[in-house]
Formats: structure tokens, C-alpha cells, sequence
């Protein structure tokens, strides 16, 4: 498996773990590549974009345009694949609890 895709894997986990950490499960992709670049995925917003775009024709979330900015939305789906419920393809099973 090439070092690109573990990347793009581990990166929609954090994506999705991020938006089940909110309140409202919402966040925009200037917070996103900040979330991310903690986790020492340092990529362009643009970058970003793609994520949630495959993220969203998964079903795992919603994106709304706002300007240059998206709003990333967690759906049912991807807060079933953060529990563990299900496995969405692309995106990094999360860790056991217990584990």
C-alpha cells in the first residue's frame, strides 16, 4: 500500500472523528487542515477539499459551499463508521475503545 493512500485513509478518520467531537458535528475546511496538521498532515485546503468530496460521495458527510470555504456536516454513516459499526471504504477503521 503506497504511503499516499495510508495518508488519505488516516486523514478521513481524523476528518470524521473531528466532526463527532463537535456539538453540532460540524466543522470548515480551514479547521479541518488545522486539525489535521496536529496530527502531522500538513496539506493545502484545496487538498482538504478533495478529502471531503470523496467523504461526502461515500455518504459520510454533507459539504455546504460557503465562499471559498466547505462546511463538512458528520452524517449517520460516518458516525456509524467512528462507532465502529460499519467499515466505509477509503477511510481507516478507528482503533478498538479498548485497544
Amino acid at each position: 500500500m503506497s504511503m499516499d493512500k495510508l495518508i488519505r485513509e488516516e486523514a478521513r478518520l481524523i476528518i470524521l472523528k473531528a466532526l463527532a467531537d463537535q456539538p453540532d458535528e460540524t466543522l470548515n475546511s480551514n479547521l479541518l487542515v488545522g486539525v489535521l496538521a496536529s496530527f502531522g498532515i500538513n496539506r493545502e485546503r484545496a487538498w482538504v477539499h478533495g478529502e471531503l468530496s470523496y467523504l461526502a460521495e461515500m455518504g459520510a458527510l454533507r459539504v455546504t459551499e460557503a465562499g471559498t470555504v466547505r462546511i463538512a456536516t458528520l452524517t449517520e454513516l460516518g458516525g456509524r463508521h467512528v462507532n465502529r459499526h460499519i467499515a466505509i471504504e477509503g477511510v481507516k477503521r478507528p482503533s478498538r475503545v479498548d485497544a
